[in-house]
């Protein structure tokens, strides 16, 4: 127990890295989940959200040697790669639209000889293919990094160039853990911490919303993780463009650090509590449910998380190539429902920018199933 972090929470005060230390130690989940649930009430009140979205990864075909990663290939030859013409791409946009989606999300890898010039060819194609209410959520800020260095283009040029196509939002991958020893010993030729910083700067400062991400339950200690939120909190103080934040499990099948054992449900449940917590500017903490599997997303809605991303429509494989429970993932609009109402909240349709919210109580009769 912590009544002086309480305390702090009760009255809307910052707590410190020390305080979040504190509460990474703590063993009473039931001050964890009732401390969090206070946080994301001042922010969110009972609110959950999701949107109706579907995923777009163009290739795994990557130049980039993570450890942690099972999605990569080296080459197009290898047995379960692809890289995707923009046709094709297109083609599958268009199976994938119907009228309720609101965002397409496009990422995947740096793949070898695709720069700058392909990747704004392929925000412009699918603006064209896409209804304009489609936002366009495309390329982490380590994607975004590579397509300019290999162009000879700035961050700024680059950004400016994908939003004339269509760019309407940034993920927040690549993040990982910011810390430099770490980094280097996960994914040592990823751009640094401040370039993927400085990139979500700029992209704020172009009117480019997006997310952030730590990929937590590796090699990295506690330290790490608060030096990580810690980053990322004093970046939104900066440039506040920032719309949520998700904390991404490590997940051990299929690649370099197998051979580590995954992080705990207390650990994971933990973790999202003193994201709500710690990160007081960033209004939604995501429990991005395809990683976490669907009873664990319910309970982290428990521990201060208020959104699930979205219905995903069986359209990612990054978690589930990592071992990750859902191997299809897919929701239908009424299953996110139910999901969000049968732990207590009130389930919220939104847009990527969190507007145009549809209230869902009661869209789905728990008596009838209708």
């Amino acid at each position: 127990m912590a009544p002086d972090i309480a305390r702090k929470v009760e009255c809307g005060a910052r707590l410190s890295k020390e305080d979040a230390v504190r509460l990474l130690s703590c063993t009473d989940l039931g001050f964890l989940a009732r401390l969090s649930d206070t946080k994301r009430r001042q922010i969110n009140g009972t609110n959950v959200y999701f949107n109706q979205n579907f995923h777009i990864e163009p290739s795994n075909v990557c130049i980039h040697r993570c450890r942690f990663c099972s999605f990569r290939r080296n080459s197009v030859e290898e047995e379960g790669a692809w890289a995707w013409t923009i046709e094709e791409i297109c083609r599958y946009a268009r199976q994938k639209y119907h009228p309720a989606i609101t965002e397409v999300h496009v990422t995947g890898s740096v793949h070898p000889q695709r720069d700058l010039v392909f990747y704004a060819e392929l925000i412009k194609a699918l603006r064209t293919t896409l209804p304009p209410q489609v936002t366009i959520k495309a390329f982490s800020a380590i994607e975004i990094d590579d397509m300019c260095r290999v162009a000879g283009k700035s961050h700024l040029e680059g950004l400016r160039l994908l939003k004339e196509g269509g760019l309407g939002a940034i993920p927040g991958g690549g993040a990982e853990i910011f810390d430099p020893t770490i980094r280097h010993q996960i994914c040592p030729d990823k751009c640094d911490a401040s370039t993927w910083l400085s990139i979500h700067d700029t992209a704020h400062r172009l009117g480019i919303s997006s997310n952030a991400t730590m990929l937590f339950g590796h090699i990295e200690s506690t330290e790490h993780q608060i030096d990580h939120l810690d980053r990322i909190r004093n970046q939104q103080d900066i440039s506040g463009g920032f719309t949520a934040f998700i904390p991404l499990k490590y997940r051990s099948a299929n690649n370099e650090l197998s051979h580590l054992k995954e992080v705990s449900l207390l650990q994971t449940l933990r973790l999202f509590a003193v994201s709500r917590l710690f990160l007081d500017n960033i209004p939604h903490i995501k429990a991005y449910w395809p990683m976490l599997g669907k009873e664990v997303t319910q309970m982290a809605l428990l521990f201060g998380a208020d959104d699930l991303d979205g219905t995903i429509q069986q359209s990612t494989k990054i978690y589930s190539m990592a071992g990750a429970e859902e191997q299809d993932p897919g929701f239908t609009k009424e299953e996110l429902c139910d999901l969000i109402e049968t732990t207590g909240y009130c389930a919220v349709e939104r847009d990527s920018f969190y507007n145009n919210r549809y209230l869902c109580t009661n869209y789905f009769d728990h008596e009838t199933g209708n």
